[in-house]
């Protein structure tokens, strides 16, 4: 550690004893016994969501879209569907429209990790997903992992507002010393093992130099499978782990049978399972057919250079392109539907 990080570390240290603030300890003493009992990062892989920098909300970037997407182009249709509708409903003004449609026709037709419109930057950002692993496998949630006051097991329901959304990407920004060691733990962090692809590796590598600074994004909550292999992620990023419970509930009480065709006796036996694990209401792990699931806690990392948040790499995969997605629209907010 050299003697910049150390001050860094002393600094937040101090700033903990100074907030004399009983819930904070109680946060930095799980995540130090998390550290001591899931000592290993287990890489998930990148994701990708939309930060923008406005002028007029502030100097810095801030996530406009949630860092969870799978590909780069994904992150990119959300933009353009943002913008699309920003023109559509939130704006009477036909300089502004102008503006923002100019930015929705450049994402039509390339795949551009960046556009502007009345002022402000519109950047696809790029993040690195990981677990913490140990010995008896993948970490769960901690006690102090915030949970919604009441806890909905129907699907449509939505406890919790993604804590990406306004979150302000500033690499100075540190909770606590645990969040600190981190931190400096993964600065030069990179894809060095021959599982990744040459050019994936010389990207990873080129990424530590050109984007130093780390953000640590807000902790997330997901489904895992044990299997052969190792823990395998059942499903996308939730913002809370009872979230993360009722993915896993709505799985196995319909979905997965939809999606992977049970028969009608598996279909059963896994909507039986799915209201016994409901009934267990926090349950963190639970097996049906020999299968072990269990909640996950996901941490997320984002580099930061000078001119802000890193984009996707050329090596990072698109399985399609940028496409038309919304009717046509004129300055008035006139709509054409294409034939």
């Amino acid at each position: 550690m050299n003697d910049d990080w150390q001050q860094q570390i002393h600094a937040l240290h101090e700033e903990l004893i100074r907030r004399d603030d009983p819930a904070a300890w109680v946060r930095e003493a799980d995540a130090v016994e998390a550290t001591r009992r899931y000592p290993h990062l287990a890489l998930r892989g990148p994701v990708f969501g939309v930060a923008v920098q406005d002028p007029a909300v502030g100097p810095g970037w801030r996530v406009l879209k949630p860092v969870v997407d799978g590909m780069p182009q994904v992150a990119r249709d959300g933009l353009q569907s943002h913008l699309f509708f920003t023109a559509k409903d939130d704006t009477d003004d036909r300089a502004v429209r102008r503006e923002l449609l100019a930015a929705v026709a450049v994402l039509e037709r390339e795949p551009a990790n960046e556009v502007e419109a009345c002022g402000a930057r519109y950047r696809i950002v790029r993040g690195d997903e990981f677990g913490r692993l140990g010995k008896g496998g993948m970490e769960p949630p901690r006690p102090t992992d915030p949970e919604p006051v009441e806890r909905s097991w129907d699907h449509r329901a939505r406890d919790t507002r993604p804590p990406d959304v306004g979150f302000v990407l500033d690499p100075e920004r540190t909770d606590g010393p645990a969040a600190g060691a981190l931190k400096l733990g993964l600065r030069d962090f990179a894809y060095t093992r021959a599982q990744f692809p040459a050019d994936m590796r010389a990207d990873s590598e080129r990424a530590v130099a050109t984007h130093p600074e780390l953000v640590l994004l807000p902790t997330g909550f997901s489904v895992a499978e044990r299997g052969e292999q190792g823990w395998r992620p059942r499903g996308g990023l939730m913002a809370s782990p009872h979230e993360a419970r009722r993915m896993l509930y709505d799985g196995m009480a319909e979905m997965w049978a939809l999606l992977f065709k049970f028969d009608d006796a598996k279909k059963a036996r896994y909507a039986k399972a799915a209201e016994e694990y409901r009934a267990l209401d926090r349950a963190d792990e639970f097996r049906v057919d020999d299968r072990l699931f269990r909640i996950c806690r996901v941490e997320r990392v984002l580099r930061m250079g000078p001119d802000g948040p890193e984009t996707p790499r050329p090596s990072d995969v698109d399985e399609y392109g940028p496409m038309k997605m919304h009717p046509t629209m004129d300055e008035d907010g006139t709509l054409t539907y294409d034939e």
